[in-house]
């Protein structure tokens, strides 16, 4: 799975696992508790594994993983890599806020456009909201770049719970 992906902030991915569903969550209850390099949440079928408190920075990944059962000795395995789910959320937030003062600007300027009235103002803060959301982008593309090595360490730790040679690189 490449992470140079330039559009998409959050890689996913699909792994096909010759092991049965409880196996494969069994392994990660066990990975659990013999290391310490990581830490590992089980809900139901939903793993998520991330790094200590002590090892995080603000754009630190975590990797979901959802474990469904496709027969009896196999399962599929969907990953997502991505920020601390309060990062994220900040971030779209912030998407969300650029995104209604944009429309509200806009329904501004053809409301003055119409009243043949100034609507400069109201276009400025238009293409100011672009270059903000241009902003809030790379910003997000920076993140994910920087946080390469610690995607990576999660997927190699995921493949070494999982017992398989493949990796990331």
């Amino acid at each position: 799975m490449p992470l140079s992906n330039d559009v998409i902030l959050r890689p996913r991915f699909k792994l096909k696992i010759p092991q049965n569903q409880t196996s494969v969550l069994s392994d990660f209850e066990n990975a659990k508790k013999t290391q310490s390099e990581f830490i590992i949440s089980r809900v139901d079928q939903h793993i998520f594994i991330k790094f200590p408190k002590e090892k995080q920075h603000f754009w630190s990944p975590q990797l979901h993983l959802e474990i469904d059962e496709t027969t009896k000795d196999s399962c599929l395995i969907r990953g997502l890599f991505g920020p601390n789910p309060t990062v994220w959320t900040l971030f779209m937030f912030l998407h969300f806020i650029v995104a209604i003062i944009f429309i509200a600007f806009g329904i501004w300027a053809y409301s003055n456009w119409l009243l043949k009235q100034s609507y400069a103002i109201q276009l400025s803060v238009m293409f100011l909201m672009v270059v903000v959301w241009i902003g809030l982008y790379f910003a997000g593309s920076i993140g994910k770049a920087s946080s390469k090595k610690d995607m990576v360490a999660l997927n190699d730790f995921m493949y070494s719970v999982l017992d398989t040679k493949k990796s990331l690189n």
